[in-house]
């Protein structure tokens, strides 16, 4: 199954060594009678989509970094020649696990964009939800990082943890930004069914408190000299994910891997999560044909996401119909609640509409 249009690839390595409280990816832990047999189903899969060269190739997890340096240099040996020339292709990693080793291993097989797991830049906080790193030895892998050429940086922060206030959110932001990361990404914990804080009853922080941390970290960021490009993504002029924006573009993508998520051909697709039916080459266990409706909210969840909406002739071009003309009460309304805006033949949720941009989009389903 191939897509002349489809330009990127994500690949899924679920191996980590511990399992964070709060994480609700397809994950386990990493044992190499597992991570073995994994990669060759792996790449078998790779294989049988015949891929082209990629504009951008994003190896997610689970963390890729608890691979050993064989099994990490023989996952990116297989990847780096379907990259073109001039793309772009991240790799996540943890802090405790993102060794000398490893990063002339990225260097070496051409990956050019870094995403370091940090969550929070205190040790306490760290401790309490499982992370196994200290902030000071975040920012000594991040200089490990720029001295073996790095250049294109992203690192993770998590806010709205239990008893957490909004001076430790200060703190955290001015500490992250001390590392002068091309690209930050701050995202509130969710607490999700199945994971060890939902099991313990933790519960996610109220709305008030929320947007009172989230509106305290944009400021601090676009002070900083970081835009908002999408609700929970910053980066500095000309840093924005690639990859990630194709999937707020609502762009088809492969997704490769173990409970990975897909799009090709006008299907989405999400892969079994069970080892032993993808080590078997069972690979895919939902489809979902995007017709015309589907379409329509797909691309309004996507796009609406972004800073900048979308083009009101995109729209037009792709459903045949007049966005303003349809939508004209609900438009208008947002507009005058100072919730959205239409500006050189874009619509897009303003600050406050992206705040409760899930409320909204319901209106125009």
């Amino acid at each position: 199954m191939t897509n002349s249009t489809n330009n990127s690839l994500y690949i899924h390595i679920p191996f980590c060594e511990h399992i964070c409280p709060y994480c609700d990816f397809t994950k386990l832990f990493y044992f190499s009678k597992f991570s073995k047999p994994y990669l060759e189903a792996l790449f078998k899969e790779i294989d049988s989509y015949h891929l082209k060269k990629m504009e951008t190739i994003y190896i997610g997890g689970g963390t890729p970094t608890s691979l050993s340096d064989d099994e990490f240099e023989s996952l990116l040996k297989k990847v780096s020649n379907l990259l073109k020339n001039g793309g772009e292709f991240t790799c996540e990693a943890n802090v405790e696990n993102l060794t000398s080793q490893k990063l002339s291993l990225m260097a070496r097989y051409g990956v050019n964009r870094l995403s370091i797991g940090i969550q929070s830049t205190h040790d306490e906080r760290l401790s309490q939800i499982g992370r196994f790193q200290t902030f000071e030895k975040a920012r000594e892998v991040i200089q490990n990082a720029r001295d073996t050429g790095f250049k294109n940086i992203n690192v993770d922060l998590m806010y709205g943890f239990p008893g957490q206030t909004l001076d430790e959110v200060k703190d955290d932001v001015n500490n992250i930004l001390t590392l002068k990361t091309e690209h930050v990404s701050i995202y509130s914990l969710i607490v999700e069914p199945g994971t060890l804080f939902f099991i313990k009853n933790i519960h996610e922080q109220n709305s008030d408190e929320s947007r009172q941390f989230y509106d305290t970290i944009l400021s601090l960021m676009r002070d900083a000299g970081y835009e908002r490009y999408e609700i929970s993504n910053f980066s500095k002029p000309g840093y924005e994910s690639r990859h990630n924006l194709v999937y707020w573009h609502n762009q088809e993508y492969y997704g490769v891997g173990l409970g990975a998520s897909g799009y090709v051909n006008g299907v989405r697709y999400k892969n079994t999560p069970n080892l032993d039916k993808y080590l078997i080459g069972n690979y895919v266990s939902e489809k979902e044909i995007v017709d015309q409706k589907l379409l329509r909210e797909y691309f309004l969840m996507t796009h609406l996401r972004l800073k900048e909406g979308f083009e009101l002739e995109e729209y037009q071009d792709l459903f045949k119909e007049d966005f303003t003309q349809k939508y004209q009460a609900i438009i208008d309304e947002y507009i005058h609640e100072n919730l959205a805006q239409l500006c050189d033949g874009k619509f897009a949720f303003t600050d406050d509409g992206l705040m409760v941009m899930d409320r909204l989009l319901i209106r125009f389903f």
